[in-house]
């Protein structure tokens, strides 16, 4: 090899390294940048992400606030093991994690709170005295109930005035433990046909009605597109009874820019009312695998990336 030769080599491998250095540099700083805390607390479900962290909770918190995710929501949190509930609860305090709204009582195939019905209000309210019991293991303050269907033997504003009343048998117990107790509405179209609870106008009268910091609205979006759309203007009406969202596109209740919603004008909207909550990720995913679970994450920094 000439000498000519062995200094362009020097400078190939010199330049060549300087390159993959530089490009190192780039892709860790392009990781840190994607991987920055979101604006809002969205609130992945406890298994959304199985086939990037494997099945145990805690591998998958850590992967949750490794992406950026500062809240996380379980639906079926009051059925799991104590000790679970507990290890759960302490591994979000460690990744400075916010636990969503648990399910407390969700009924879709029959009249339940809109009753007088003696047993079921026994029932509601030693339900309610576990679901506390739950929020104090977890340090959690929000559990979820859907209040079942309406009944075909009483005119409605009846049954309002029973559900406020059953309601308020609830939040005696839940308001002095600090427990909110947030309602959901649900459309009829798509997903539960006859349930008692369907807009958000209807569900902020039975909040103001029971009056109660215990008393609050869980807005699903998803299901507030088919059953009423004019999302922001309901967001404004209601704000104060509102102490929760869930999400989902339409239609389809996949993640975000997979339907007709547009997700970023609304975090950017609540965003600047000063939302500390959370959005819970109550949705499916538009694919498959790995790929499918990294497109839910990507969609949702899309939504994120709004002007402040």
């Amino acid at each position: 090899m000439d000498h000519q030769h062995s200094v362009s080599r020097r400078r190939f491998l010199g330049t060549a390294a300087v390159a993959a250095m530089t490009a190192s540099t780039l892709s860790s700083g392009a990781k840190a940048q994607t991987n920055k805390k979101f604006k809002l607390k969205y609130a992945p479900s406890l298994g959304a992400f199985q086939e990037h962290a494997g099945k145990d909770p805690i591998d998958q918190l850590k992967f949750m606030a490794d992406e950026g995710f500062s809240a996380m929501f379980d639906n079926g949190l009051m059925g799991r093991p104590a000790e679970l509930q507990e290890k759960i609860a302490a591994e979000m305090d460690r990744l400075g994690m916010m636990m969503g709204p648990y399910v407390m009582y969700a009924e879709f195939g029959k009249a339940t709170f809109v009753t007088q019905d003696k047993e079921f209000q026994d029932y509601i309210v030693g339900r309610t005295k576990e679901a506390v019991e739950v929020a104090k293991r977890t340090n959690s303050k929000w559990t979820l109930i859907a209040p079942g269907c309406i009944s075909q033997r009483m005119e409605t504003d009846y049954q309002t005035a029973n559900l406020i009343d059953n309601l308020r048998r609830c939040v005696e117990i839940a308001e002095p433990a600090g427990v909110v107790i947030v309602l959901e509405p649900l459309n009829w179209w798509a997903n539960h046909p006859g349930l008692f609870l369907q807009k958000i106008p209807q569900t902020y009268m039975v909040c103001r009605a029971v009056n109660s910091p215990s008393c609050k609205i869980v807005n699903d979006l998803y299901h507030q597109q088919i059953s009423e759309g004019n999302l922001i203007p309901n967001i404004d009406m209601a704000w104060s009874e509102i102490a929760a969202f869930h999400l989902g596109d339409n239609p389809g209740r996949r993640e975000p820019g997979t339907g007709e919603i547009n997700y970023k004008n609304i975090f950017r909207h609540i965003y600047r009312k000063g939302y500390q909550g959370v959005l819970c990720m109550e949705h499916g995913r538009s694919k498959g695998g790995k790929e499918g679970e990294r497109a839910v994450i990507d969609a949702y920094r899309t939504c994120d990336d709004f002007e402040v």
